[in-house]
């Protein structure tokens, strides 16, 4: 992994980059994810369906892949308060069984939210194992300051910073 993000927002860059490290995907993650989610869509949990779709086989489920780079995005807890949401997500290619996602990401934007803490825009794209883009993400990222060792704390009862 490269890329260190581990700063307070104060002191965390706008443009800061990193890159995660690999993760292969495998039919465990599927079979896991439909059953944890309900999300039995035929495209991710038949074989002899999804061979018969355009995809020509079973696929990862979006929503797996972004809770992967979830995971794979070098977070901080010293820093990193809660993920805050999404601003857009654009699944370009499939990810197929034993596919190897990796995850590189930038700071695009900084707001202050508060003494306590400022809001991280970041822009992600999650790569294969050819360099091929197979998705685009803005993730919102609450993200603690070092003014809040101050005396300057969060208030968690203030919604704007949550919702």
């Amino acid at each position: 992994m490269s890329g260190d993000l581990s700063l307070d927002f104060d002191a965390l860059p706008a443009g800061a980059r990193f890159r995660s490290r690999g993760r292969t995907i495998a039919e465990a993650d599927l079979v896991s994810f439909a059953g944890l989610t309900g999300d039995f869509h035929p495209l991710h949990t038949d074989a002899e369906w999804a061979a018969a779709s355009e995809f020509g086989g079973r696929v990862a489920h979006g929503m797996l892949l972004l809770s992967y780079c979830v995971g794979l995005a070098p977070f901080d807890p010293e820093f990193v308060l809660a993920l805050r949401g999404f601003e857009r997500v654009a699944f370009k290619r499939p990810v197929r069984i034993g596919d190897t996602i990796r995850l590189e990401g930038e700071v695009a934007a900084k707001k202050e939210l508060d003494g306590a803490t400022g809001l991280v825009d970041f822009e992600w794209r999650v790569l294969n194992q050819r360099d091929e883009l197979v998705a685009r993400a803005r993730p919102r990222v609450v993200w603690r300051r070092r003014a809040a060792e101050n005396g300057a704390a969060a208030n968690p009862e203030r919604a704007e910073v949550y919702l």
